[in-house]
C-alpha cells in the first residue's frame, strides 16, 4: 500500500512554525487528526477534522478503518520522542507513513537552559508514575522531564527532598515555543500551566541517599526480612544475568524483588516478573520497586511454577529460592528464549547437590562465592565468613 499516513509534529508556535512540507501534508490532507489544542492552531483547511480519541487506547479503532484516505495526525513536538508515532507504528507499518518532525521538547528546554543535550538524562512522566524518577536521581545528573501537567511538578520536588537532593535547583519551563512561554526557579506558590517540562540540576546533600545505577544497591536500601540477595552476590547476579535493551528477566522466589528492581534499573527497557508466594513479601517488593524506580515491575503472587503459564517468555531467568522443586527449573528452563541467561543461588547442601546434577547434564558453570566481613571480637576485630553461596550460570543453546 502507498504512503496514506502522515504524522506531524506541532510546537506551541503553530501553524507559524512548521515547516513548508509540513503545511503541504495539511494542506492535502483528507483527514486530520489531532487534540483540540492543536487542531486550534489550524487556518482553514479543506479536510475533515476529527479529535484525538479518549481513552488513547482507542486510536486503533480511530485510525485504522482510515486506512487508504490520505490521513495526518498532528503530534506535539517530535512524534518519535516519547510521541504518539511509536504506539501508531504498532498497527500501521512505517512503510505506510511519512514523518515530520518537530524541534522536540527536550531540545527546547536544553537551548533555554544552555545544556548540552547529550549530558542530560532524558525521560517522561507522562501518563507514568513519578517513581520512575528515582533511577535518575543522582549526583551532578541533569535531567530534562516531561510531565503529565502540573501536579507532577510537587511530587517531583518532593522526591529530590526525600533523596537528599533537595539543593537541586528545579525550573519549570512552561509553553515552550509559545507566545505565553515562561522559564522560572520552582516556587511553591506559583500556580504553573498543565504544559510544562522540568528541569533538574541535581545538587546532593550530604546525608543524600546515593544508589548506583550499576549492580549491587547496599542491602539496607531494600526494606527486607533478612533474606534476600546480599549485596556482592547480588552484583555477581546481574553480571551473569547479562540484562540488555528491553530484555524481560523472570526472578523467581523473588523475595523482596532486590534482583528483578536492579535489572530493570540497570539497561534502557530492562522488564522483569517477580514471582513470589508469601504476602509479607509481595508488600516488601511494592515498597521496594516505589521506592527505587522500578514501578513497572510485574508482580505474580502465588506458587512456582503454577504461576509460570501465560507470562512473555524471558531472556533471562534468575531462581533465588526453590530450584529444587518440583518443575520450577524444568519449566523455567522450557519458557527460556534461546541464548537466554539462567542464574541459580543455593545454599544448602541439598540444594549444591541438586545444582550438581543440573550442571553435568545442561552444562554451564558453578561458582562459590565466599565473602566475609569485618566484625567486632571483644576489644579486636575479625573477618567473620558468611554463608556461602553456591550459583550456577548456563546459557540455554540456540
Amino acid at each position: 500500500m502507498k504512503k496514506w499516513l502522515t504524522i506531524v509534529g506541532m510546537g506551541e508556535d503553530g501553524w507559524e512554525g512548521l515547516s513548508n512540507r509540513a503545511r503541504i501534508a495539511l494542506k492535502a490532507a483528507e483527514v486530520i487528526v489531532g487534540s483540540t489544542r492543536v487542531l486550534k492552531f489550524l487556518p482553514k483547511l479543506k479536510a475533515e477534522h476529527q479529535e484525538w480519541p479518549q481513552p488513547f487506547a482507542a486510536v486503533v479503532a480511530q485510525i485504522k478503518p482510515m486506512a487508504g484516505r490520505n490521513t495526518v495526525i498532528i503530534a506535539t513536538g517530535d512524534p518519535l520522542n516519547y510521541g504518539v508515532a511509536r504506539k501508531v507504528m504498532t498497527f500501521v507499518p512505517f512503510e505506510e507513513m511519512t514523518i515530520i518532525p518537530h524541534i522536540s521538547a527536550f531540545s527546547l528546554a536544553a537551548s533555554r537552559m544552555g545544556w548540552s543535550l547529550p549530558d542530560c538524562d532524558t525521560l517522561t512522566l507522562h501518563g507514568r508514575p513519578v517513581a520512575n524518577l528515582e533511577s535518575f536521581i543522582q549526583p551532578n545528573a541533569k535531567l530534562i522531564v516531561l510531565t503529565a501537567d502540573q501536579t507532577t511538578i510537587p511530587e517531583i520536588v518532593l522526591r529530590l527532598n526525600n533523596r537528599g537532593f533537595g539543593q537541586s535547583q528545579v525550573t519549570v519551563l512552561e509553553n515552550l515555543g509559545g507566545d505565553s512561554e515562561r522559564v522560572s526557579i520552582f516556587d511553591p506558590s506559583t500556580d504553573y500551566s498543565p504544559l510544562n517540562t522540568v528541569c533538574i540540576d541535581c545538587v546532593a546533600a550530604p546525608h543524600a541517599k546515593i544508589y548506583s545505577r550499576l549492580a549491587g544497591l547496599p542491602d539496607d536500601a531494600f526494606v527486607h526480612d533478612g533474606q534476600l540477595t546480599k549485596r556482592e552476590v547480588r552484583a555477581a547476579t546481574l553480571s551473569a544475568l547479562a540484562p540488555a535493551p528491553d530484555h524481560v528477566l523472570w526472578d523467581i522466589g523473588a523475595g523482596c524483588g532486590s534482583v528483578s528492581i536492579e535489572w530493570m534499573r540497570s539497561t534502557r527497557g530492562c522488564e522483569a516478573i517477580a514471582f513470589e508466594h508469601s504476602a509479607d513479601r509481595l508488600a516488601m517488593i511494592a515498597q521496594n520497586m516505589e521506592a527505587l524506580g522500578a514501578p513497572r515491575l510485574k508482580v505474580v503472587a502465588g506458587k512456582a511454577p503454577d504461576t509460570f503459564d501465560n507470562q512473555p517468555a524471558p531472556h533471562a531467568v534468575f531462581i533465588g529460592g526453590g530450584v529444587g522443586n518440583a518443575g520450577v527449573f524444568e519449566k523455567a528452563w522450557e519458557k527460556l528464549r534461546p541464548a537466554g541467561h539462567l542464574v541459580a543461588n543455593v545454599v544448602t547442601i541439598e540444594g549444591e547437590m541438586h545444582l550438581y546434577d543440573l550442571q553435568e547434564k545442561y552444562g554451564g558453570d558453578l561458582v562459590k562465592i565466599e565473602i566475609s566481613n569485618l566484625t567486632p571480637v571483644g576489644p579486636y576485630r575479625a573477618m567473620k565468613p558468611r554463608m556461602s553461596v553456591l550459583q550456577w550460570r548456563v546459557q540455554k543453546p540456540w
